[in-house]
């Protein structure tokens, strides 16, 4: 049985908000399944009948476009009697039926037999080029991410294209709490150090960051050096909605579970799902500009040539320890996995006692914290 934690001042959550099912179980029900959660970029619904089906939290939801290429949403199951209508995604014809009693719906919902009730309805938004859906019918996504938009890259989206195949997504199982993960993304005190070989074209001194609301905001300005020579050794082409004055790393998170990383030649969705006190999956969805391919091999060979410039700037943290050791990859997703994972078996230590400290450089995990408790609290009192 793991030993609770000390809680020091700054230090928000016991030791088993990470590790035990009973909080699990409370974020599942009171904060996956009452917030806004992310499904996937706006140019994914194309034609009508189109649909996608997904379980949050302890809502499973069904997602179609209708006749009039209107995303709706609704909860997956029949109305009459409960049973889930569809899995994974596809396209429907004219009607979406019930496999048990074969109740037959419109893409709108409608029930076409009055004797039975329509399909119970959810809320779909779009914010930044991405869809979101909300468990209760009539919600305003603008209400809960609206105030934070003014802080979040200028960056045209819904302009830009995936460049991955779905086979070639990043998506890892990570063997770490959700919110081990969330606070190492925000934690601005850790980027100067863990990845001083892989992320430094970024001025870490100068970063500027708070919170709207749930939400977290970071901004920081590009390093001189490569800021001067940004138009040959960006391995993408540029953005051309970001102005040059305005040319930096924006990396805020979304609450409860995704962030964005919006950069001079880039932008992704980095999406956090919880799996179980101890795993979390984690999926990258990146897009680029719209342009031919040969601007993209173009971009790429005036990067190569700056050879000298990248062994500068690229290099992995230490010699490798051991055989496949992360920290010897000048891969920064592969140096932050590796700490996320050590930091959850940090936990199961009886002598864990001490949390974020840092007064600046820390406090984003420390009111990240905070918000998680506050959201659980607002429905019930919180578990030992």
């Amino acid at each position: 049985m793991v030993a609770e934690a000390k809680i020091p001042m700054m230090h928000n959550l016991p030791v088993s908000a990470y590790t035990s099912q009973k909080w699990f179980d409370l974020e599942q029900k009171h904060i996956f399944s009452t917030t806004w959660q992310f499904l996937g970029f706006i140019e994914e619904f194309k034609k009508p009948g189109n649909y996608m089906c997904l379980d949050i939290g302890y809502n499973s939801f069904l997602v179609v476009m209708d006749n009039n290429y209107e995303v709706k949403a609704f909860h997956n199951y029949c109305s009459t009697c409960k049973t889930p209508i569809l899995k994974n995604f596809g396209r429907l014809g004219k009607y979406i039926y019930c496999p048990t009693k074969n109740v037959t719906y419109d893409l709108e919902g409608n029930s076409t037999n009055a004797n039975f009730p329509s399909l119970t309805i959810a809320s779909i938004g779009v914010f930044k080029g991405m869809y979101f859906i909300h468990p209760n019918p009539n919600e305003d996504i603008n209400d809960f991410f609206g105030e934070v938009l003014p802080y979040l890259g200028p960056h045209k989206v819904e302009k830009l294209v995936e460049y991955s195949k779905p086979e070639e997504i990043y998506v890892k199982e990570v063997n770490c709490n959700w919110k081990i993960i969330v606070e190492n993304y925000i934690d601005q005190y850790h980027l100067a150090h863990l990845h001083s070989g892989t992320l430094n074209m970024y001025q870490h001194d100068k970063a500027e960051f708070g919170w709207v609301g749930p939400h977290y905001w970071f901004y920081e300005p590009l390093e001189e050096e490569y800021h001067e020579k940004l138009d040959s050794v960006s391995e993408y082409p540029l953005i051309d909605s970001v102005p040059k004055e305005a040319i930096g790393g924006y990396v805020p998170w979304l609450f409860p579970n995704i962030g964005l990383s919006e950069e001079e030649n880039s932008w992704t969705a980095f999406h956090v799902t919880p799996i179980s006190p101890s795993k979390t999956l984690v999926t990258l969805r990146s897009k680029l500009m719209n342009l031919p391919t040969k601007e993209f091999t173009k971009q790429a060979n005036k990067s190569y040539a700056e050879e000298e410039f990248w062994n500068r700037r690229i290099f992995p943290k230490y010699e490798a320890h051991f055989e496949g050791d992360p920290m010897a990859t000048a891969d920064f997703m592969e140096e932050d996995v590796y700490v996320c994972e050590q930091q959850q078996k940090s936990l199961q230590s009886p002598k864990f006692s001490v949390g974020a400290q840092a007064e600046k450089g820390e406090f984003a995990v420390a009111k990240f914290q905070q918000v998680v408790k506050e959201w659980i609290e607002k429905q019930r009192t919180l578990p030992k």
